[in-house]
């Protein structure tokens, strides 16, 4: 039987969770190619599986998730808690919990040609329990490409300090 306390920490993974998938942003995947630093353009398959990844988030479709995610995948959350594939998929089967839309700000984006680092900043606000939140967050996703397919192998979440 979960306690309390356990499923308050589940909560709180799947917030991280989604958090990560960016749902909602609407960063235009441009990047200079620069060959002193290897980094090359968003490639187009790059982009459209970052677009399916924030679907299936908004979507909470588990089975697509699970397609874009490594095997090793690893969740660092806010509150520092880690997570890995399977624990991550787990969060998406919680009720009652809803994230909104919101947009990336700052966005970060180093592209190489089977490597990329993507994030930025967003204000997110979610629903959970009857109750609206929010918090400032910084996410960092890293993607690789894998059999020739982009997949999701780590992300990091950080909460911003408020200014003011």
């Amino acid at each position: 039987m979960k306690t309390m306390m356990a499923r308050a920490v589940g909560l709180l993974r799947f917030l991280g969770c989604a958090l990560f998938l960016g749902i909602g942003t609407t960063t235009a995947y441009a990047n200079g190619a620069d060959a002193g630093t290897g980094r090359v353009a968003m490639p187009p398959e790059l982009a459209r599986t970052i677009a399916a990844y924030d679907q299936a988030t908004v979507d909470k479709d588990i089975d697509r998730l699970g397609a874009l995610v490594k095997d090793n995948y690893v969740l660092v959350n806010s509150d520092m808690s880690v997570q890995n594939k399977q624990s991550y998929l787990e969060d998406f089967k919680v009720q009652g919990f809803r994230i909104n839309q919101y947009t990336l700000s700052e966005p970060i984006q180093i592209v190489r040609a089977d490597s990329a680092l993507t994030g930025g900043f967003f204000q997110l606000s979610w629903v959970q329990d009857g109750r609206s939140l929010h918090r400032r967050t910084r996410i960092i996703h890293f993607w690789e490409k894998d059999a020739g397919q982009w997949r999701l192998a780590y992300t990091q979440l950080t909460r911003a300090l408020d200014n003011g």
